[in-house]
């Protein structure tokens, strides 16, 4: 099964080209991803060990979204985060949403967070929750560095590419 970082990535890349329908089949999984004017629709087909899940993952990636907008929402978000910031973002690594939920720190109340403003993490350091549908989405750190700012509050709604933290890498 593709993780989010990279289905991100496909998602990048086939809105940059001029693909108009890409499908991916792997494992028994299939994301079919097809553009039409101005947005971009994606589709997952779960193997048939996840038809428990299936409908709720189904609606969470089927709808529809405007990659144009979305670009526009996230370079804003970004601005904005930066003004907010004393630190010089120009060599920072923003980790961003990769879907519209809820963000959660840590993975109960009662546990600390996972990272916190100067918490050393790695490529695969989870660094929070975002849940979507009743689905708990690890977000991993996606490189190797410090955590030196936390964008968002415990509980918060967050949207798709919203910047959660600013990582200075190593």
């Amino acid at each position: 099964m593709l993780k989010i970082q990279e289905i991100r990535e496909l998602i990048k890349l086939i809105d940059q080209s001029d693909i108009e329908e890409f499908v991916f089949e792997h494992d028994g999984s299939k994301i079919e991803m097809k553009k039409n004017v101005g947005a971009a629709q994606v589709q997952s087909v779960l193997p048939a060990a996840s038809v428990a899940q299936a409908p709720t993952i189904q609606a969470a990636v089927s709808q529809p979204m405007n990659i144009d907008s979305v670009a526009t929402v996230t370079t804003s978000q970004v601005e904005a985060a930066s003004q907010q910031s004393d630190v010089d973002t120009s060599n920072l690594h923003t980790v961003t949403s990769p879907m519209v939920g809820t963000y959660y720190q840590s993975s109960s109340p009662e546990t600390p967070p996972y990272v916190q403003v100067g918490s050393q993490v790695k490529e695969d350091s989870v660094v929070c929750i975002v849940e979507a549908m009743k689905l708990f989405n690890e977000i991993e750190a996606e490189v190797e560095g410090e955590i030196v700012e936390v964008l968002v509050e415990n509980g918060q709604l967050v949207e798709y590419g919203q910047p959660l933290y600013l990582v200075k890498p190593r």
